[in-house]
């Protein structure tokens, strides 16, 4: 009853608040400046999730491997990656043109051989060549790369040696069997710590305002710059990361339930028939699904 009073409390002095500023906040919600923003930090979150799954994958892959070249490599990128602020690196892939002007594709120290233009094949201005999405996608899909590898990697050591053992019995290939057998059974604990990392990914793009990316934070700040609206813009900017981690937080439940088919009996029931359940209704269960909910009194059956 007292936290009930409290949350009420809290609810009316937020409500009631003038300088809080409703309607400048129902304003600028849509504006196009923060939809803009809200598109570009999706493309980033998607992009870099996509580059820090499948680098992850390949440097776990490399890390337990037997050639201690790809292992010690994969670990030197992991240490390197891991070791040094997000922050630090997005500035650096922003500020690369610094330490080489161009970038170029030839002949190894083709300079020093006094090959004509250095041996290169292909040039291109550093600048224009890794522009300031790139920077970004850059910064964050590889540091993501390096968490991402640790993940894969436990979840591929949690599977029993004995699978291995058996696909290779059955003769099957080290690479057959690490994409049919391991990878499979290791999704179910890689699954949840990568949603973790997608919702974080998520909210970690609003440093990508620090080297002047128009995101979503830096859309806020591009008005709230102008008209000196500070508090509003912020809750704007708020209101959208909450509502994108909540669907991002109900999609991570609903592939965590999928991926646990192989290990559990009774499957956890989803909102809808806890809902379901609770007002007595017993729908017929999906092939595969016990009609017991957990958790459940009562109605508890679907």
């Amino acid at each position: 009853m007292a936290v009930a009073v409290l949350a009420a409390m809290l609810i009316h002095a937020i409500v009631t608040n003038p300088a809080i500023q409703w309607d400048v906040i129902r304003t600028y919600l849509f504006d196009s400046s923060i939809t803009h923003g809200l598109v570009v930090t999706l493309e980033l979150t998607a992009l870099a999730m996509l580059i820090g799954v499948s680098g992850g994958t390949l440097l776990a892959i490399m890390r337990l491997s037997p050639n201690p070249v790809l292992s010690s490599t994969a670990w030197f990128y992991i240490w390197v990656f891991r070791g040094t602020p997000v922050l630090v690196q997005l500035l650096f892939w922003n500020f690369l043109g610094a330490l080489w002007a161009k970038l170029s594709i030839g002949v190894p120290f083709g300079g020093y051989l006094g090959l004509s233009d250095g041996g290169a094949f292909w040039s291109q201005d550093t600048n224009k060549l890794i522009p300031l999405f790139v920077a970004a996608l850059l910064g964050l899909g590889l540091n993501e790369a390096a968490y991402m590898a640790e993940i894969v990697r436990g979840g591929i050591q949690s599977v029993a040696v004995g699978q291995t053992e058996a696909a290779h019995a059955l003769g099957m290939s080290q690479s057959a069997t690490m994409r049919r057998i391991i990878l499979p059974q290791a999704m179910r604990v890689i699954i949840p710590p990568t949603g973790n990392e997608t919702i974080s990914m998520l909210k970690t793009t609003s440093l990508v305002s620090a080297i002047s990316l128009e995101e979503l934070l830096r859309a806020g700040q591009n008005i709230y710059s102008r008209t000196f609206q500070t508090i509003p813009l912020l809750i704007v900017v708020s209101i959208w990361y909450l509502l994108m981690t909540s669907i991002l937080t109900v999609v991570q439940y609903y592939i965590e339930r999928h991926y646990a088919r192989g290990a559990n009996r009774v499957l956890p029931p989803t909102p809808l028939q806890r809902l379901r359940g609770l007002l007595g209704r017993r729908p017929k269960p999906a092939n595969g699904e016990s009609d017991v909910v957990p958790g459940l009194e009562g109605g508890g059956h679907l």
